[in-house]
């Protein structure tokens, strides 16, 4: 049977748990994984969080290799992770870490909870993408996201006034934004390998019928392709969304309508028929999809043509 994750609620156990004094501020911290001196070892165990958190992992990670290319960011990886993600420290993974030039930069969902941030800040992505998805810095970048480290450390570690939160938080905030800039260079950088992940995306969802998965299991969903193409959902969206303009769900509902519009004006098939073929459990769920996309229902459309 399996262990209970170890939960963390808040920063100021996780600075206890990793031998730190007490945190500056109840819910922001940056960390130097240099000066780590974990009390308990938490190698093999899952562990949940109820922070954000962005790790620079190391600082001279080597090449990238990405499929059969490499890429020449050796200066560090960045992974991200939300409140309440499981995350597991791998067996090999060494306690001694004296000579890492990483960091980890936490935040607490109070923080931010009554901001603009707080707002958006399910709009970041990648705080759902898996740790093989990091994203790798160049030096530069690297700099640009230290630097405002920098400033978030000198809000939280003088005397708080009413300006210290705002400040701390557009500067998280900055962060945030630069991550989605350099995340987007990183599609970019991968055009080539992200267009043969759309001809294969674009493979599977024709498999997908051509097996007649659909009336059998029901709609192709995200989650589907994103495990046969050995990525998590949001990131397949979003390597999708910039190659094409279009998420991996907007594909599905695109595809789905062609062929729907196929089947309505070269079959006898009832409109109820279409439905559960191409997958839905309800034939008013197709008839809504269909109009939504269309402008019409399949009655009307079968009927204008």
């Amino acid at each position: 049977m399996d262990k209970e994750p170890f939960l963390i609620r808040t920063i100021s156990q996780a600075h206890e748990l990793m031998g730190l004094p007490k945190p500056k501020h109840p819910l922001v911290s940056v960390v130097k994984t240099q000066r780590l001196r974990p009390i308990v070892d938490l190698r093999g165990l899952k562990v949940v969080d109820r922070f954000y958190q962005i790790t620079l992992k190391d600082v001279g990670c080597g090449n990238l290799h990405y499929g059969r290319n490499s890429y020449d960011y050796e200066e560090g990886t960045l992974v991200f992770t939300s409140p309440d993600q499981v995350t597991m420290f791998d067996g090999e993974m060494s306690l001694d870490v004296e000579d890492s030039k990483g960091w980890a930069l936490t935040f607490h969902p109070d923080l931010i909870r009554k901001s603009s941030l707080g707002d958006k800040i399910d709009q970041y992505s990648f705080f759902n993408y898996d740790v093989n998805e990091a994203l790798h810095l160049s030096e530069e970048e690297l700099r640009i996201l230290e630097d405002l480290l920098d400033k978030i450390i000198r809000e939280y570690s003088q005397n708080l006034d009413k300006h210290s939160q705002n400040l701390i938080i557009s500067n998280i905030e900055l962060f945030l934004d630069y991550c989605t800039r350099f995340y987007d260079r990183q599609f970019y950088t991968r055009s080539n390998l992200n267009g043969d992940l759309v001809s294969k995306f674009e493979r599977l969802l024709k498999a997908y019928y051509q097996a007649e998965k659909a009336s059998d299991i029901g709609l192709p969903n995200v989650m589907y392709f994103a495990r046969e193409l050995n990525l998590s959902a949001n990131y397949l969206s979003d390597l999708l969304k910039k190659e094409t303009g279009k998420t991996a769900k907007e594909h599905i509902h695109l595809f789905i309508i062609r062929k729907a519009k196929n089947t309505l004006l070269n079959s006898k098939s009832s409109i109820s028929e279409i439905g559960y073929d191409l997958g839905f459990e309800y034939p008013q769920h197709f008839s809504n999809l269909f109009k939504s996309k269309t402008g019409m229902s399949p009655s009307e459309f079968r009927n204008l043509n």
